[in-house]
């Protein structure tokens, strides 16, 4: 579904991506762990259309979207849940929900209300709250709400950007419980996550970032990947 072939990406004079190699197939979670700096969020927001890359490949359902804008990606059927959620303040949770709509506009009203009412189902303390401000919102909810919002597009890949970081363990535990919800429905998803332990359970494939590269890469259901990964994070992170 998706590949990243040497991909290579600046701010400014900063070289932040240096040559990532990425695939992930439908269907299928794959984490990318590594300390804060390391380039994590940046392959999401390279991917997305945030930022363009310098060099290399980008491919989503065999087509070519590095460089394209990022309104035109998420058409493609690619959702971005970025670390600070950008609910807006002037909205109602319902109104900050319908605009997932423009991702994939010219749909019936009738399948907007059935998107709507999954949602709905999926997150029934937004139900409970349609009418209420967004930002009123406790911050699990507030996460749960930009989720939300990116499955109104009916996405086929959805990047997750630390989904639960300052999060009590309660909610943490219903975040992943949608999320697993979403890959029982077949949806890929490419998640940052600092809960390392966690989001390698939840992923199949686990992947380590250290300057701007993926260095590891194995399978969470294989106890030596596992056990891998977390000694490459704990080199790579300690003084």
């Amino acid at each position: 579904m998706l590949d990243l072939e040497s991909v290579h990406a600046h701010y400014g004079s900063s070289h932040v991506l240096q040559g990532v190699d990425l695939s992930i197939g439908e269907g299928e979670a794959v984490g990318l762990f590594g300390r804060n700096g390391v380039g994590k969020t940046t392959i999401l927001r390279a991917i997305a259309g945030w930022l363009r890359p310098s060099s290399g490949v980008i491919r989503f359902a065999g087509k070519s979207i590095g460089g394209l804008s990022p309104d035109a990606i998420c058409r493609m059927g690619i959702g971005f849940v970025p670390e600070d959620r950008r609910i807006f303040p002037g909205l109602s949770v319902e109104e900050n929900l319908r605009l997932g709509f423009w991702q994939t506009p010219g749909r019936s009203g009738k399948q907007k209300r059935a998107l709507l009412g999954r949602v709905f189902e999926l997150f029934p303390r937004l139900k409970e709250r349609r009418g209420q401000s967004g930002t009123t919102l406790s911050g699990g909810e507030q996460q749960m709400l930009a989720i939300a919002r990116v499955l109104l597009g009916d996405q086929k890949l959805i990047l997750i950007d630390e989904p639960t970081e300052g999060l009590a363990p309660i909610i943490v535990d219903e975040i992943f419980a949608i999320m697993a919800q979403l890959k029982a429905e077949k949806r890929a998803i490419l998640l940052v996550e600092q809960n390392v332990r966690r989001g390698a359970a939840f992923c199949g494939k686990v992947c380590a970032v250290e300057r701007g590269r993926i260095i590891f890469e194995g399978n969470s259901e294989n106890e030596r990947d596992r056990s891998n990964l977390l000694k490459t994070i704990a080199v790579t992170t300690s003084p």
